[in-house]
């Protein structure tokens, strides 16, 4: 098989980088190692930035998502009982996030690719890259049916995830540097079958740890509780997962409704960033070069930009004769560095925030200080706000 890109990962990174090549008339072809229910129904990312909305909308993936898709203008931080909204478009010129899981947006991706008819393949095992420094890198597989692939490319993305392949042949190259950092504090996570008990989403800091409340749809919610990454699920059943919420979310007039908890699970948080972002004609995004906590919701919109980048090159790439540059590829890596620390610092900020820091005093009359500052001084909340919503590309 030929193609001029071949895309490893299916995940929103690698279907929106197809898409975007696809609109420019580039070959792509698309290998996931999970079946494709998998895919479709993992519970990940649920907020998108305006930058991410504004991009899915161009690609014309964006039907669903505009009629499905729950806009927010504000977010609220809770603490000490007192609730206290931070009006992100008032203090961003109108930009906004919208609620949108990413099941949901892989699923349009996916949609949008069938109808087109171009290859994306599933539950490909055995996947190797080879010839990454060369013009010519190759991608071997085996199929679902058991077929032995091997697809020539003219470059390779790598868009398979913390656990993928791609990265650890990048840092064959022996240049690689790992900046990272674990947490000492997990996120119980649920999805429950109830309406929301709130029209915007909650972060709240308490004495007993953090705690938020997101949502999924009008009937869905999601919620989350700080615990021991190390905690065992079976510790938690859904009573004390209700009365600890009801805890954490206490505020005057306020009240937390229950429902039937249908997914809980306990994530642990790091940070991780992986430098460079490339080898030859093998490029890294999203997961597969850096992981920030969920507390600043950058995740899938961080692998977004990656590809929003990595599109663009590519574009440049292939362009015929004279209009030919290889410019944007060699830039590649830094400047989506330049973003991945920024949005490492703003979700450390709101991670250092929001989460119980062990209990010491110094570390408490900081946060407290922290949280009064945001929640009263404009231009402490507008730098929160703008890069809440994404600052612009």
């Amino acid at each position: 098989m030929r193609t001029q890109v071949g895309i490893i990962g299916a995940g929103p990174a690698g279907l929106v980088l197809g898409r975007l090549l696809e609109l420019q008339g580039i070959d792509t072809v698309i290998l996931e190692a999970r079946d494709r229910d998998y895919v479709q129904q993992r519970v990940r990312a649920g907020v998108l930035e305006q930058n991410t909305v504004d991009l899915l909308r161009e690609a014309g993936v964006a039907e669903r998502l505009d009629r499905e898709g729950i806009v927010h203008h504000g977010i609220e931080l809770r603490f000490d009982g007192e609730g206290h909204r931070i009006a992100m478009s008032d203090l961003t010129g109108g930009r906004a996030i919208w609620i949108y899981g990413q099941q949901e947006v892989v699923k349009d991706l996916i949609e949008a690719r069938e109808a087109s008819g171009l290859p994306l393949e599933f539950e490909c095992s055995d996947v190797e890259v080879h010839d990454v420094d060369g013009d010519r890198p190759r991608i071997t597989y085996t199929s679902a049916t058991g077929e032995a692939v091997e697809v020539e490319c003219d470059v390779i993305a790598g868009c398979d995830g913390f656990h993928g392949i791609c990265r650890p042949v990048v840092a064959e190259a022996g240049e690689m540097v790992i900046a990272e950092r674990e947490y000492p504090f997990g996120w119980l996570g649920i999805l429950a079958d109830v309406a929301p008990s709130t029209d915007e989403l909650i972060y709240a800091y308490h004495e007993r740890g953090f705690a938020m409340h997101s949502l999924r749809s009008p009937t869905l919610s999601r919620l989350y509780l700080q615990v021991d990454p190390g905690d065992d699920i079976a510790n938690w059943p859904d009573d004390r997962i209700w009365q600890e919420l009801h805890t954490r979310f206490e505020a005057p007039g306020w009240s937390l409704t229950e429902g039937p908890i249908i997914e809980k699970s306990i994530t642990p948080m790091r940070s991780f960033v992986a430098a460079p972002m490339r080898r030859g004609r093998l490029f890294l995004a999203g997961d597969a070069a850096h992981i920030v906590p969920p507390t600043g919701a950058k995740g899938l919109n961080l692998a977004v930009n990656d590809v929003r980048v990595l599109a663009d090159a590519l574009v440049a790439f292939f362009a015929p004769g004279a209009a030919r540059s290889e410019t944007g590829l060699d830039a590649y890596s830094d400047t989506c560095l330049d973003r991945v620390w920024r949005v490492q610092d703003f979700s450390t900020y709101m991670t250092m925030l929001l989460h119980r820091l062990g209990g010491d005093p110094f570390d408490d009359g900081l946060q407290r200080s922290r949280l009064r500052y945001a929640t009263s001084s404009e231009a402490a909340a507008k730098s929160l706000a703008e890069n809440y919503v994404g600052l612009p590309t």
